[in-house]
């Protein structure tokens, strides 16, 4: 199969480098300087050194002709990125499928991935999904084993990619929830966050695990809400991405709640990164969405307030400290 990966990014780098083994890969980024550098020296020197690309990975900068090359495209922008690359691809008349690897609701739309997609295509045109689930980018470069979801809005698509794309270093399993696979991916990120707030200030892996477990309900309250399967929030994409993004060295988002605990801005923070770190924008979307259904999300709301800058992290955690008790599935 002829893969184009559309971004040449941490993700995009390490999923080219990882189906390279299997199929003919294109990797294309708008930045000429990237592209020579990738050519040059086999290796993503600015978004992930230490990884050698192999021989067979095409390095592109024309974006028609890495497009209508492809039989699938993988589109591994930012979640800002996302629209405007499915708008180009539309734009040249073509039909390729396509797959994305960012996580989150939009902002200022607050649309998940599909949604947005669905607004650009229009509905019923196009055959798209998500591929999520516990995977940091250096690991999979690395060729360490590996499991994620992969969802569309047409399943036998989705079955059928899933066996093409899989490999025994990066297991893929289809999953029929495309909501419930985009809203665990999504909410992880924010939770993540509050999770590197809690070990920031010190509060123990007892605080640690009760976090996790109650931010995993409040992921699957809103996806209920919005349609997903429960059994969805059990799997990869939620419950396994979840745990990754929360503990995780590696974690962006874990690393900008340990910086909040440290008492730094989030300028600051995000300067020191030098990556996306999608809970931050998402946090906001997740909040409002919540209140919009009225669904209880204290872990969310709170971390939302922390980057918003209306409370401290300290003070954030004295008010889920003073929450009422209540039943636990409720």
């Amino acid at each position: 199969m002829k893969l184009t990966v559309l971004a040449a990014g941490a993700w995009g780098t390490a999923l080219a480098i990882a189906f390279a083994g299997k199929h003919e890969v294109t990797l294309w980024t708008r930045e000429a300087d990237v592209a020579a550098d990738l050519a040059a020296c086999r290796e993503n020197r600015r978004f992930l050194p230490g990884h050698r690309l192999p021989e067979n990975i095409a390095i592109a900068t024309d974006f028609a002709a890495a497009v209508r090359s492809a039989d699938l495209l993988v589109v591994a922008t930012p979640l800002a990125g996302l629209r405007s690359t499915i708008e180009a691809v539309r734009d040249l008349g073509v039909a390729v499928p396509f797959l994305w690897v960012c996580k989150g609701f939009e902002a200022g739309s607050g649309l998940l991935p599909h949604q947005v997609a669905k607004e650009v295509l229009g509905e019923g045109k196009g055959v798209y999904g998500a591929l999520s689930g516990p995977s940091f980018a250096e690991e999979v470069a690395a060729g360490q084993p590996t499991a994620v979801a992969l969802a569309a809005n047409d399943p036998d698509f989705a079955r059928r990619m899933a066996r093409e794309l899989h490999y025994g270093r990066l297991r893929i399993y289809a999953n029929d929830d495309l909501v419930g696979v985009e809203v665990g991916g999504a909410v992880k990120n924010v939770l993540a966050i509050a999770t590197g707030v809690c070990d920031g200030l010190g509060l123990g892996l007892n605080s640690r695990a009760a976090l996790i477990t109650r931010g995993l309900a409040e992921i699957a309250r809103l996806g209920l809400a919005l349609g997903a399967h429960r059994d969805t929030f059990m799997g990869l994409a939620g419950m396994g991405d979840l745990i990754l993004t929360c503990t995780g060295d590696l974690s962006r988002n874990r690393r900008v709640g340990l910086g909040l605990a440290q008492g730094k801005s989030l300028a600051q923070i995000l300067e020191e990164l030098g990556h996306v770190a999608e809970g931050v924008y998402t946090a906001r979307e997740v909040d409002r969405l919540a209140r919009t259904l009225n669904i209880d999300m204290p872990i969310s709301t709170a971390v939302a307030a922390v980057l918003e800058g209306q409370m401290s992290a300290r003070q954030a955690l004295e008010g889920l400290l003073a929450r009422d008790p209540k039943e636990e599935v409720a």
